[in-house]
């Protein structure tokens, strides 16, 4: 399975996320020079912190667009993929390109050579700040058949900063990620970025889908990490490793390693 190299320890996985400044074209775009010395930075923060994979996701972009990226916003992930692999080494490093484009972040691991990839709405559709968002997993499973068979699907379950459309059951989104879109491991979030899923959500997914691989996806911290993690296999971080807590912020590798401490024991 594509996910084995990912969750192949008996530790919890930590995934560290690298926020990158804004790209080329969005509204408050960086300097590209900027903005991959800052992606490098990150990265190496993030793995002295002890961190067991990165992500990099176009953090700054917002106001996002829906799915399909321009090419600018690709080609900078492009270069910034790179960078963070290399300061990676042997870590895997995975891509989340916001809002929902899952063939962006395929092409990324096809050509850039990124490990594994965040899709916010896999199945299913979601009402978002960018309207109506639908699961293409017909379509994702197929082109990554095609372009990068070896790539983990990491897919959000009610993802953060969107409302369930319908009368959908967390349960019922998770057997159907899990089952019928074919993803390697789920994603519990809470409500918005940095905000914690209620550990009630969490174990609600673990017993819908007791063989899934579950991530939670937001606002893990020192404080609720031991009974978020009595329910998930890991977590994916970004928030609480950078300066102040406050998304988009350097990364502090001191709150890297406080956090990975946790995940050790």
């Amino acid at each position: 399975m594509p996910a084995a190299a990912l969750f192949g320890s008996a530790h919890k996985l930590l995934v560290g996320v690298v926020h990158l400044l804004p790209t080329p074209g969005a509204p408050r775009a960086a300097p590209i020079a900027a903005l991959l010395a800052r992606a490098r930075a990150d990265a190496r923060a993030l793995r002295a912190g002890g961190c067991h994979a990165l992500i990099v996701e176009n953090f700054g972009d917002a106001p996002f667009h829906k799915e399909r990226v321009p090419a600018e916003t690709i080609a900078a992930l492009a270069l910034a993929l790179a960078e963070v692999r290399a300061v990676a080494g042997a870590l895997p490093v995975g891509v989340n390109v916001l809002r929902n484009d899952a063939r962006a972040a395929l092409g990324l691991c096809a050509a850039a050579g990124a490990a594994f990839l965040r899709v916010n709405v896999h199945t299913g559709a979601m009402l978002t700040d960018q309207g109506i968002v639908e699961g293409r997993a017909a379509d994702t499973l197929r082109e990554r058949a095609r372009l990068c068979p070896r790539a983990a699907i990491l897919a959000d379950v009610h993802v953060k900063h969107a409302a369930v459309l319908g009368a959908e059951t967390l349960e019922d989104a998770a057997a159907d990620a899990w089952e019928r879109g074919g993803a390697d491991a789920l994603i519990v979030s809470g409500r918005g970025t940095g905000r914690a899923p209620q550990v009630e959500r969490v174990a609600r997914v673990r017993a819908a889908v007791p063989r899934a691989r579950i991530l939670v996806g937001s606002g893990l911290d020192a404080a609720n990490a031991a009974a978020l993690l009595e329910h998930a296999d890991g977590a994916i971080v970004g928030s609480a490793f950078e300066r102040g807590g406050k998304a988009g912020a350097p990364v502090d590798a001191r709150r890297v390693a406080a956090l990975a401490r946790l995940f050790r024991r």
